[in-house]
């Protein structure tokens, strides 16, 4: 089976950040939450979890370690995607970075009886943040600054991502043949 995902960015609009993948339902939740860094352009810096309704609900699905806060109560290694995701219009969350607050809505779209072997984005939108720009809320200040040459910030939040002379921060680009390549490279 292959499971058609949803995932949204909540609290970021104009545009929406999103992106529709495909998955084997085979796969772990530590194999999800590889998929959604790839196709957000996350760099796995950070720890994560899956649950039901965000922060406080259950099962809390995350992995194992050696961090000294509450077991998980199913190991992101071991869950397989097909043993939670039993229905279409099924939403659960993803959370990642505690400290920024990434939270993501995940929209099971179609339970489809197709086998992939490996991830596929078929569609999405918008630019995902940097990572540590301080969440959402953060992120907007971020948009805010780069929108006005004069802010006193300017120059050193163009620094900060990495932006040429002339070049700027297209809340809008998206491009899923680049990240088809990297999920066909992260799960050969």
């Amino acid at each position: 089976m292959t499971i058609q995902l949803k995932i949204q960015l909540n609290n970021i609009s104009n545009p929406a950040v999103w992106r529709r993948v495909l998955v084997p339902a085979d796969f772990t939740f530590e194999d999800l939450h590889s998929v959604i860094q790839i196709s957000f352009g996350w760099e796995f810096a950070h720890l994560y979890q899956f649950s039901p309704k965000g922060y406080g609900s259950e099962p809390t699905i995350a992995p194992n370690s050696d961090i000294d806060w509450d077991e998980p109560d199913l190991n992101a290694e071991k869950t397989k995607l097909k043993k939670i995701f039993t229905t279409e219009k099924q939403t659960y969350t993803y959370i990642y970075d505690f400290g920024d607050d990434w939270i993501h809505k995940i929209t099971v779209e179609k339970i489809l009886k197709e086998k992939i072997k490996s991830p596929k984005c078929i569609k999405g939108q918008g630019k995902c943040p940097p990572e540590d720009c301080g969440g959402p809320w953060g992120y907007l200040d971020m948009l805010e600054t780069l929108s006005n040459p004069k802010n006193e910030e300017y120059e050193e939040r163009r620094e900060w991502l990495g932006l040429s002379d002339d070049e700027p921060w297209d809340v809008n680009e998206f491009e899923m043949e680049d990240v088809n390549v990297m999920l066909e490279e992260g799960f050969e």
